[in-house]
């Protein structure tokens, strides 16, 4: 007696099909419970496919989590591309903070991964992966160029880090749902409040403190 072949029900997925399949699932995973939520097994019943079927197209876990991370860099990237041309040299730093800003406010798990995510093994972090954090840093250096007159390089290397390392800080703070424990003020009002008063000293504007009278010697 023939036994009938039976036709598996799992539609036929190409590898660009399947891998742009694994990554959506692995960040609507992230999205709802953050890193820990996210494991080979729980990708494979989100996609109805077994988990060895993932390391077909990626490496291992890191490899899906550094994907993810790449393409946020390149959202972001984009994101701020879309406020270079704020008029007005003042406005146009703070445009790119309060659009980094909204930007981790819209994607909070995913953007707390590039900061929680760690290699295995010692494995060193990608080339890539700096040279897009580089070109962050670029688009912060060129709007403060203006504002900083004479300063070398390596001064507006420093300053952009500087100012989008304490920018982040209130965006941590706002995306942890921390913020309100220190403050009850906005986080876009906290980040307007540090690039103004960085801004002002950086260009030096910031008002300085009266100067004294001086005291006339005799005879005068």
């Amino acid at each position: 007696m023939n036994k009938r072949k039976i036709k598996s029900c799992r539609p036929k997925h190409t590898q660009g099909e399947l891998r742009e399949i694994i990554l959506e699932a692995a960040t609507k995973l992230i999205d709802e419970g953050g890193l820990e939520a996210l494991s080979a097994r729980e990708i494979a019943r989100q996609i109805g496919y077994s988990p060895g079927t993932l390391y077909n197209v990626f490496k291992d876990r890191d490899d899906i989590i550094l994907t993810i991370q790449s393409r946020l860099l390149d959202k972001l990237a984009v994101h701020l591309d879309a406020v270079q041309s704020t008029r007005g040299d003042r406005e146009r730093v703070l445009a790119l903070a309060q659009s980094y800003l909204a930007f981790t406010q819209a994607n909070p798990n995913q953007w707390n991964l590039l900061f929680e995510h760690r290699l295995l093994d010692g494995k060193p972090t990608p080339d890539w992966y700096h040279d897009k954090i580089d070109g962050l840093m670029t688009r912060v250096e060129s709007a403060l160029v203006p504002l900083a007159g004479e300063k070398d390089p390596t001064s507006m290397q420093l300053a952009a880090r500087v100012l989008w390392a304490g920018v982040h800080g209130i965006t941590s703070l706002s995306t942890a749902g921390k913020l309100a424990s220190i403050t009850n003020e906005a986080a876009q009002t906290l980040v307007k409040d540090l690039v103004s008063t960085y801004l002002d000293g950086l260009t030096g504007s910031a008002s300085k403190p009266a100067q004294r009278p001086s005291k006339k010697s005799p005879g005068e």
